[in-house]
């Protein structure tokens, strides 16, 4: 197998388990809330990135300080796989 094929098949696995902890994490946030016996609702928040520039929106201040923490955490390990294919060259 040559490099591309082989960061495709890493590229194509890490969005099908991006898809599959989105999915478990709106199954928990669904059942805590069914469980729940306070009228709280539950904290919501998103992250788009557009290149390197994070756009963060939540419902509540831990849900946005949590997304941050992610989006930080996201964009060192993208310099990280850019600077390891960088190397590879």
């Amino acid at each position: 197998m040559d490099w591309i094929s082989v960061l495709f098949t890493i590229g194509f696995i890490m969005i099908v388990v991006g898809f599959i902890l989105s999915f478990i994490a709106t199954l928990t946030i669904v059942f805590k809330g069914l469980r729940s016996r306070r009228a709280k609702a539950p904290g919501w928040g998103g992250l788009i990135m557009v290149g390197p520039i994070p756009i963060i929106f939540g419902t509540s201040k831990e849900t946005v300080k949590i997304i941050v923490i992610l989006s930080i955490l996201l964009m060192i390990l993208a310099l990280i796989v850019i600077l390891i294919l960088g190397w590879l060259k």
